[in-house]
């Protein structure tokens, strides 16, 4: 009878076992998360979305009319290699949020004899909102020790919240609509001067 006893536990046992085993498992597994939209997915590589435009002029032209455009609206050249100008330019639309604009062009030559070229443009928006930290002061008292009091004064310091490249449209229009005015009225200046 004993023996009979035993012999029924161990398979029930070991089921038993067994059961739990797959159940502790189960719930070790995580909730199966939704998955986030990807940004890459959103590029959609179209022809009609550019941010590049063909100008009338060699690759030296076409960068420097890039550089008087930014020049113009307040920008400050950051950097200038050839075929290639970065610039930025600084906002405050509200009382603690700044934001900065930057522009990355490249110049490279099209066409037969390099004598025009193509822009590249793209900018970049980047805001900062100001962190305040408040400095405080530890006071060494020998019957109490060392405690820590607040000082009234505070230190502000910007910090990048966002930044994001411009997408393709009106803005770039417009750029490249300015940089075709300041690559004409080059042409126009070397036209007088070579007379």
């Amino acid at each position: 009878m004993l023996k009979t006893h035993r012999s029924f536990l161990r398979p029930l046992a070991g089921g038993l076992l067994a059961a739990a085993l797959l159940s502790g498992c189960g719930l070790s597994t995580p909730l199966q998360a939704t998955p986030k939209s990807a940004v890459y997915l959103n590029e959609k590589f179209q022809s009609d979305e550019t941010f590049s435009r063909l100008f009338d002029g060699g690759v030296a032209e076409t960068c420097e009319a890039a550089r008087r455009a930014l020049l113009s609206q307040g920008y400050i050249i950051t950097n200038v290699r050839e075929g290639a100008i970065n610039g930025s330019k600084r906002f405050q639309p509200e009382g603690e949020v700044h934001v900065e604009l930057s522009f990355n062009i490249v110049c490279v030559a099209d066409g037969k004899n390099a004598q025009i070229a193509t822009a590249y443009v793209s900018a970049q928006q980047d805001r900062y909102a100001i962190k305040k930290s408040t400095n405080a002061s530890s006071i060494g008292i020998s019957a109490i020790g060392s405690i820590s009091v607040p000082l009234s004064s505070s230190q502000d310091s910007l910090v990048k919240v966002a930044s994001e490249t411009i997408p393709a449209g009106d803005f770039y229009d417009r750029f490249f609509a300015l940089m075709n005015r300041m690559l004409r009225e080059q042409a126009n200046d070397k036209r007088e001067v070579d007379k």
